[in-house]
């Protein structure tokens, strides 16, 4: 489908890394004309976008900016000498809730409006149907940029805070890094052992299948106070331990298991209090 040569179908996209440049794809895709500026200019090339020569010439190009940056003291850097009144800043960067808010005051300072966002999925996820993408900022802000946001993936407006979206991309992060690292680890025990891989990863993600109603159990026993029966927990130091000792025999790295088990252990000697041990 050809862009259009219309405004209201128009987005600059600042900062081409893979985020970026499947950003530029997908909006390419929906038919829109895009604008892009980025520090390395040749990563542009092939993603059938106007380049921009510089930042204020990106600026002017639209009213929403997308900005796809490491952190947001880029975005501080790259639009702190440009007037953005009128324009409309979606930073999909990542950062903490509190540095996200610190950047909303600075668009606005510059005239602007602000949508903090965080995207839950990998580039090439981008407008499928797994993916979709927090926003929080004004209400106001945000439904007047609902339509030119929807075609990156689904999204989930979780209210007026600024920090909101980042918060929960954080708390996100948090669940998948971890489990990321232990799978590494779990192959690595498999592939030392002189086990195959790939008979391994059937039953990994077959164990997927029930961490839904697992999320939701442990949802409802933080709320009510945490794990508090030593039985489960014993048996959950056990296992742990375990882990660091499967992996310990075939020379994986078992820092991370150690710190699984030591959460465990903690948890185990104070009971009466163990959710509070999980959450510091």
């Amino acid at each position: 489908m050809p862009a259009s040569d219309t405004a209201a179908d128009a987005v600059t996209v600042i900062g081409l890394g893979p985020m970026g440049q499947q950003i530029v794809r997908t909006y390419r895709a929906a038919g829109f004309a895009v604008t892009v500026w980025n520090r390395t200019p040749g990563k542009a090339d092939g993603l059938g976008a106007r380049r921009a020569e510089t930042v204020a010439d990106a600026v002017a190009a639209s009213e929403l900016l997308v900005l796809s940056l490491t952190h947001y003291d880029a975005m501080d850097e790259i639009l702190g000498s440009v007037d953005l009144t009128g324009k409309v800043v979606v930073n999909l960067s990542s950062d903490s809730p509190q540095r996200t808010r610190q950047g909303a005051a600075f668009v606005r300072a510059r005239g602007g409006e602000f949508l903090a966002g965080g995207v839950m999925a990998q580039p090439q996820e981008l407008a499928g149907p797994a993916a979709y993408i927090f926003y929080s900022g004004p209400v106001a802000v945000f439904e007047a940029q609902r339509e030119l946001l929807r075609p990156l993936a689904a999204v989930e407006y979780l209210g007026p805070d600024d920090g909101a979206a980042q918060l929960f991309y954080q708390a996100m992060l948090a669940l998948f890094l971890p489990l990321l690292l232990g799978y590494e680890q779990a192959l690595a025990i498999i592939d030392r052992s002189g086990s195959e891989m790939a008979r391994f990863m059937s039953y990994a993600q077959r164990s997927l299948g029930s961490v839904g109603e697992l999320y939701a159990a442990w949802a409802a026993t933080a709320q009510d106070g945490g794990l508090a029966d030593p039985a489960y927990l014993r048996m959950m130091v056990a296992g742990a331990r375990h882990v660091v000792a499967t992996g310990a025999a075939v020379g994986v790295d078992t820092v991370l298991a150690e710190t699984v088990s030591s959460y465990w252990e903690r948890a185990a000697a104070a009971p009466a209090s163990t959710f509070q041990v999980f959450r510091g």
